[in-house]
Formats: C-alpha cells, sequence, structure tokens
C-alpha cells in the first residue's frame, strides 16, 4: 500500500521531514493547504505535491488523503490533531504532540474512538544509533543503569519566531526539551520530574529560554535533562552512565549529521558508526509497516500523552506554566 499524504501547511522542516522521505519510500504527497494560497502553490511546484487545496479543512476531510502530516507552529498540533482523526484520517504530526497533557488526552481519545492512528514525530527512535544506545542499556553491557543525561542546545532563533510566543505554545521546553524528556521515557522506566530550573526569554513572559530538569526513574536510575534555545552552540547528546561504564550518542536526534556513539566499558573506549540514513525515512517506513499490518509502530498515542505529562511537570516544576490551548 503507498501511503497518501497530504501536508499541512508550508513549513521549512517538511522538506526534509516528509518530502525527501516520501521521494525515498516512494509515497506520495497529494495534497497540500497552507494559509497562504501562494505559498501553497509554491511549496506544491518545488515539492511535486500532486495537488493545492484551499483550506486546512477541506485536507483533513479530503477522501484521497490516508496520513496527514502535521508541521505546524505547536499551538495548532492538538487542534489540527482532533479535526484529522475526527475526520477519520491517520496522523504524522511533528512534536509535541499537543499544547499541553489536557490537549494531548482529548487528541488520544479521539483517536481511539475513531480507531485511526496518530504517531507523533520522534523519528530519531527508529534509528539504529537510538537503538544501540537502547540495546546498551537494556543488555546490561553498560552494567546496572545508574544515570541518563540528555543536553540539547541550539543559537537562538530571532525574536519573532513563532517558537518565542507563549501563545503558540512557544518554549525551549516545547521546541529541543520534548526530546530531551522523551529520550529518559525511551531508555529509562517511567522517569518522574523531581526539580527543574528555568530561565525567560526577555520580552516574551512565561516562555523559557532554557530549562533543566532533574528526574529519577522507577528504578532509581537519575536523569538530567537540559535545554537551551538561546545558546552559543549546538549539542544534541545523550548520555548514559552504568556500573561498568557509559555511552554518549553525538547528535542523537540527528545522526545523519553524526552517526557516533562513543562506548567505554571497564576502561576500554571505543566508537561506534551507526549508519547516516535519515532518521525521518525510518520513520515513514515504520508508519507505512505499520499502516499496511506488517509490524507495530514503536510508539502509541499512550507515549505522546505521557510524554505531554512529562513536559507539564517540568514546567510546573520550574515555576511556569504549561503552554495553553488554542481554538481552531
Amino acid at each position: 500500500m503507498t501511503l497518501r499524504i497530504g501536508v499541512l501547511g508550508a513549513a521549512r522542516i517538511s522538506g526534509q521531514a516528509i518530502v525527501d522521505p516520501a521521494r525515498a519510500t516512494g509515497d506520495r504527497l497529494v495534497a497540500v493547504a497552507a494559509r497562504d494560497p501562494a505559498r501553497a502553490k509554491d511549496f506544491a511546484a518545488a515539492h511535486h505535491v500532486e495537488r493545492v487545496v484551499g483550506s486546512y479543512a477541506e485536507l483533513v476531510a479530503d477522501p484521497e488523503v490516508d496520513v496527514v502530516y502535521n508541521p505546524l507552529a505547536n499551538a495548532f498540533h492538538g487542534p489540527w490533531n482532533l479535526a484529522a482523526v475526527q475526520a477519520g484520517r491517520h496522523v504524522l504530526t511533528e512534536k509535541p504532540f499537543a499544547s499541553n497533557a489536557a490537549e494531548a488526552r482529548a487528541v488520544r481519545d479521539a483517536a481511539v474512538a475513531a480507531g485511526v492512528t496518530i504517531v507523533e514525530g520522534f523519528h530519531y527512535v527508529h534509528h539504529p544509533v537510538a537503538l544501540r544506545l537502547r540495546s546498551l542499556v537494556e543488555s546490561g553491557s553498560l552494567g546496572t543503569l545508574q544515570r541518563i543525561e540528555t543536553h540539547f542546545r541550539m543559537p537562538a532563533p530571532p525574536d519573532s519566531d513563532p517558537r518565542w510566543q507563549l501563545d503558540l505554545a512557544g518554549g525551549a521546553t516545547m521546541d529541543l526539551g520534548c526530546y530531551a524528556l522523551h529520550l529518559h521515557r525511551f531508555l529509562g522506566s517511567s522517569p518522574a520530574v523531581v526539580s527543574a530550573r528555568a530561565g525567560e526569554r526577555a520580552g516574551h513572559p512565561g516562555v523559557d529560554e532554557w530549562l533543566e530538569a532533574d528526574l529519577v526513574h522507577a528504578d532509581g536510575t537519575t536523569g538530567l535533562a537540559h535545554c537551551h534555545m538561546a545558546s552559543d552552540f549546538w549539542q544534541i547528546t545523550c548520555r548514559v552512565v552504568g556500573s561498568r561504564g557509559e555511552a554518549l550518542a553525538h547528535n542523537i536526534v540527528l545522526p545523519q549529521q553524526d552517526d557516533r556513539i562513543t562506548v567505554t566499558i571497564d576502561g576500554r573506549e571505543r566508537v561506534e558508526h551507526l549508519g547516516t540514513r535519515s532518521t525521518y525515512t525510518y520513520q515513514l517506513e515504520a508508519l507505512g509497516a505499520h499502516l499496511r499490518g506488517e509490524k507495530p509502530f514503536p510508539l502509541d498515542v499512550d507515549d505522546a500523552v505521557a510524554t505531554a505529562e512529562l513536559i507539564d511537570a517540568a514546567y510546573a516544576a520550574a515555576g511556569l506554566s504549561p503552554r495553553p490551548s488554542r481554538p481552531l
């Protein structure tokens, strides 16, 4: 079964996140809609999308669309995910799944009622780098797991960027930190936030420029999740420490840029290279296999809700409010 994909908006991320993967997998980009019709037409022409439709509502209701891809601003993830599943469409949504946990639960319940699949785009989980890191933890190769640390930093986007807008569900934790927190769930066991600290973006009350959270897992493993969206440099690392050694993934989310894992066990260090094929291509392949009934998708809708709850907990512990819901 070839997937027929409809794209909401003309976001920059779509090129690497859905256009290139669909070209690699042979799936079809059948429709695109954007608030600005001219942008939709330009996007369709540049990326060989078959049709331009007049609105987001028209796209999610289109009977020729099997899967809706949602890369809109954060505040519009939850509402348009809800509209798509209520229309009977499967959904691949960019992270974060929704603006807050309550909104995420509403989308989950609607998807279950409609009998459709909706998945959050934590594309890194499909790549051999992430899978190898988890196997090192689960196999006991590093000994008893003791600590997980995730550090996500990037230079600041322009002050006018939607990622700095509270009413668009902006903030470092929503953009970078959701990965940092999700990794604790992917590698560990039911992590909970025990404390957190954050700094607000100047001129944007309630919007976190940086946040770091201390976590404890159900098995006693401790953790740190750190994100900074106005750093002097890029960093996308994950470090796991056990009683016998540790492993460091140098770019856990985009291993297509750096596929190294440095493993140190009993004092002996080695570097493993796991391949630079795109995480997004692995993700679309996994979604297609799931929808064809070949194998389950690694992340289910309850995973998305649990991550949203962890994000809300981090904000609360840092003295900030969860991101507000915004109706369509």
